[in-house]
Parts: structure tokens; C-alpha cells; sequence
């Protein structure tokens, strides 16, 4: 450990899979990326490969070291973050998916969420997990799997199958099979993890039908899981140790560690977390609490607002509607029109999410007409992000009686700079943009690093944040107020 140095972290995504390779100073020397498979089989579905996962990472581990000119022996740790939610079941001895693993944005489950409401359970599943039941999170998704896998329920009841999120699979992976374990971050992603406990909950295991002997063991966040073994792309053991969901770790490098601090993630969705400290906030604006991190025996929480889709309407724009050919030239072509035209976009592509919680909810463009161009409907797209956004930053002051002065954001999609002035415009304060966008990585880099012994506190992390550019607010205050009105009105009808 003395001569390894660097610090490897592992961010698998749910459009595709980054690795950054980090310094002790935690500058950033090697990086790759690999665009991950989606599987769409039906209307609502969407599915990712396990296996497509691990090879990925795989490939994306060997092709950082050598972008930074360094070998496997150069990694003191491998620290995790993951699309959270996303849920996979294996098999224990072999490691063989027994399926697709449905991914977060799938839908399927809307029928089951709804049964559960009609038998009173909801205040019940909001009280100890702090969630909502919606097919997002990862409990209905089991329920659906363990009642369509035949004989799946049966060989997890004898503990031959593993559940996961991608944080299990990975380490499960990178340690050659032997671990299973998750962090407090993605259980607590689940419908299945009590928020005060930490634990797995007996009542909502038996309600979602959900065996005990599947699930991974709860950790912390900055602890060592296990070594690498086995693997194409790093020798044997390399500690695996800090991991968390995305959201957490961007709030983690974002240096958001005091109460009141916050910040906002524009990737596939957007998700504006606030530190609440050590006791859980619990929401009425139609937010989630939800656990930040826990290092050593303390424990912090969040309240978060999770927007399903972001940079994922870019991509339909891109894919889907084929009005542009790479995902960076929607700015310029939004910035050709001097507005959208009157054109309001609601980017329900896979539902709605806080604080309305529609699942049946659907995408819509309103205020058409002959005179809307292409450049309208790219700029209604990237302006309905940044509402759905002032939705969330307004539940969010409601619930945590806290204003928030300055607005951190980061991500892919924060290197928009017109998405972001019309961020600023809407939520009236400053709109920060740090230096290093990764800061999902960034934080899976530190927490894998106060786990192994690289760092002892997060004074490092802080140090390191910079300040790229700041968007203040220029929109006057009754134009603002004719955006969120218009706005009001297309969402009550998607």
C-alpha cells in the first residue's frame, strides 16, 4: 500500500459506465467511459444485462490505467457508486444472472405499487423507509421478479440467490464472488431498510415477499468490503473499500457535509439532495428521506427530490425524435430562438417524480403551433428540466424550513450553460457549477479512500472543491412568475 498511490473509482451509470483515476490531491489522471446496452421490451420496460455491467467495468478499468500510464499495482482501492435502485438477482455459487436486472426507470410495477395503496400500507412503508411506493425503488421490483422467475423465490428461501443493486453486483464481482454486501446509501433505496435501524425490515420483507436470505449484508460507507480476485484488469488484492449510491456520492464530492448544504445532479434524471444532519427530516411536500452516509457509527440523512428524467430527454431528442445528432449540440440549437416559443415541455418520458409522484403521468409538449420550429422544442426541453427542478428546490424549502442560498450543480448536463442561467433564473439565487463535474466520482474516489486508510477526514474533499463559473439570476420576477404558471398548467395535464 505504501507504493500505490492512486485511487480507482468506479461509477457504472445508467446510460454507461466512467472510471476516474484519482491522486492523492485528488486530481483527476486517468479516465474512460463506455456507453452501456439499454433493453426496452416493452412499453414502460427498461431492462439492463449484468453481465454487460461487469464487462464494461471491466474494460473501462483497463483503458483508465492506461490513459493515466499506470498498471493494477499502481490502485491502493477501488471505491463504488452506482445508478441506485436498479435491481438484479444471481446466482450465489456461480454468479449467473438469473435475469435482466429492471433498471430504475422501469414502470412495470405500477400495478403492484397500486395494490399495496389500496391495502392501506403506504403511511406504514413512508414511516420507516422514508419512501413513497412507487415502481422506482427496488422492492416491487423484486416482487414482480420473485412472482415471473419460476422457482426463484424458492432458491432464494434457501439462500442459492443473491439480490442486489449494481453496488452488490460490482463488489460481488471485483471480489471474485466472495462478497455480498450493499451500503446504507442503496438499502436504503429499497422499500426494504428502516431508516433509524439500518436494518432490514421483517414486516416489509414479508409484505413484498421478499426472502431474507437474499439480501446483501448493510454496511457503511467507508469501510473495506472485501479484495479484488479474479479479475482481467486488476491483480488480486487491491482493497475494495467506500462505496455509495450516485446521488450520494455527488453530495459527498460535492462537500455538502453540514446541514442546510445541497446540491443538484443533472445526469439521465436530475436529484437535488439537502444534508439534514444526523436525524432523519421527515417530508409532507412529497419528498423522499432518505440516508446521505454513514462513516464510522454516524450516521447523516437527506431529503431528496428525484426528477426521472434530465439528460434522458436530450437523448430523446437524439434518438427518438433525431433533431440532433450528438447530445452537446441541443444548446446551440436552443440558443438559435430567443425563447421557446410558448412551448412548454413536461419531460414525463418514464412518469413523474417528486413532488408529484405520477407514475401514469405522461411526456408533453403544450403551446404548439404553426410558427414552433425545432430550436423551440429543444429549448421547451431543457427549460422543462430546469422547472421540474424549481419544483423540487421549492418542496425542499418547505420541508426543511431552510432556504438555499447558493444552488451547486453538477453532472453532465450542468456543462449546459444556457440549462443553467435558466436554472438561475427560475430558483432567483446563484447557480454554481464546480470545476470537476464528476463529483459523483470524486466522492466514490474519497470514500474509498477514508475506508483504506488514504485520507482521515473529509477536510481533503473541501479543500479540493472549486468553483468553475457562478449563474446569477437575471429573469424579472413577473416573466418568472408567467414560466411557472404555464408550467403549472401543462403539468396537470400530462
Amino acid at each position: 500500500m505504501a507504493k500505490a498511490k492512486y485511487v480507482l473509482a468506479l461509477d457504472q451509470g445508467t446510460t454507461g459506465t466512467h472510471v476516474s483515476i484519482l491522486d492523492t490531491r485528488l486530481q483527476v489522471v486517468g479516465r474512460s467511459y463506455k456507453e452501456l446496452p439499454q433493453h426496452f421490451p416493452k412499453p414502460s420496460w427498461v431492462e439492463h444485462d449484468l453481465i454487460d455491467i461487469w464487462n464494461t467495468s471491466e474494460w473501462c478499468i483497463a483503458r483508465a490505467l492506461k490513459d493515466a500510464g499506470l498498471t493494477g499495482r499502481d490502485i491502493a482501492v477501488v471505491g463504488i457508486t452506482n445508478q441506485r435502485e436498479t435491481t438484479g438477482l444471481w446466482d450465489r455459487e456461480t454468479s449467473e444472472p438469473l435475469a435482466r436486472a429492471i433498471v430504475w426507470q422501469d414502470r412495470r410495477t405500477a400495478d403492484i405499487c397500486q395494490k399495496l395503496k389500496a391495502q392501506g400500507v403506504e403511511p406504514r412503508v413512508r414511516e420507516v423507509t422514508g419512501l413513497v411506493l412507487d415502481p422506482y425503488f427496488s422492492g416491487t421490483k423484486l416482487t414482480w421478479l420473485f412472482q415471473h422467475l419460476k422457482g426463484a423465490k424458492k432458491r432464494a428461501e434457501r439462500g442459492d440467490v443473491c439480490f442486489g443493486t449494481i453496488d452488490s453486483w460490482l463488489v460481488h464481482k471485483l471480489t471474485g464472488g466472495v462478497a455480498h454486501v450493499t451500503d446504507v446509501s442503496n438499502a436504503s433505496r429499497t422499500l426494504l431498510m428502516d431508516l433509524r435501524t439500518l436494518n432490514w425490515d421483517d414486516e416489509l420483507c414479508s409484505l413484498l415477499g421478499v426472502p431474507r436470505a437474499c439480501l446483501p449484508e448493510i454496511r457503511g460507507n467507508a469501510e473495506v468490503y472485501g479484495t479484488t480476485r479474479g479479475m482481467r484488469s486488476l491483480p488480486d488484492g487491491i482493497l475494495v473499500a467506500g462505496m455509495a449510491g450516485d446521488q450520494q456520492a455527488a453530495l459527498f464530492g460535492q462537500a455538502c457535509f453540514e446541514p442546510g448544504e445541497s446540491k443538484c445532479t443533472y445526469g439521465t434524471g436530475a436529484f437535488l439532495l439537502m444534508n439534514t444532519g444526523t436525524q432523519p427530516v421527515r417530508s409532507t411536500a412529497g419528498l423522499l428521506t432518505t440516508v446521505a452516509w454513514q462513516l464510522g457509527n454516524t450516521t447523516h440523512y437527506a431529503l431528496e427530490g428525484s426528477s426521472f428524467i434530465a439528460g434522458a430527454a436530450v437523448q430523446w431528442l437524439r434518438d427518438g425524435l433525431k433533431v440532433i445528432k450528438k447530445a452537446p449540440d441541443v444548446e446551440a440549437l436552443a440558443a438559435s430562438v430567443k425563447d421557446s416559443g410558448d412551448v412548454v415541455f413536461v419531460p414525463a418520458l418514464a412518469g413523474l417524480g417528486a413532488p408529484h409522484w405520477r407514475p401514469e403521468a405522461r411526456g408533453l409538449f403544450a403551446g404548439i403551433d404553426r410558427s414552433t420550429t425545432v430550436a423551440h422544442l429543444a429549448r421547451a426541453t431543457l427549460e422543462g428540466v430546469a422547472l421540474q427542478i424549481h419544483d423540487l428546490a421549492e418542496a425542499m424549502r418547505r420541508d426543511s424550513g431552510r432556504d438555499i442560498p447558493v444552488f451547486k450543480a453538477d453532472g453532465g448536463a450542468a456543462a449546459n450553460n444556457l440549462l443553467m442561467q435558466y436554472q438561475a433564473d427560475l430558483l432567483g439565487v446563484p447557480v454554481v457549477r464546480p470545476r470537476n463535474l464528476e463529483t459523483t466520482a470524486l466522492g466514490a474516489a474519497f470514500l474509498g479512500g477514508l475506508g483504506a486508510g488514504v485520507w482521515t477526514s473529509p477536510d481533503a474533499i473541501r479543500r479540493a472543491w472549486k468553483a468553475d463559473r457562478t449563474f446569477k439570476p437575471k429573469m424579472k420576477p413577473e416573466v418568472r412568475a408567467r414560466h411557472l404558471e404555464k408550467w403549472k398548467q401543462a403539468v396537470s395535464r400530462a
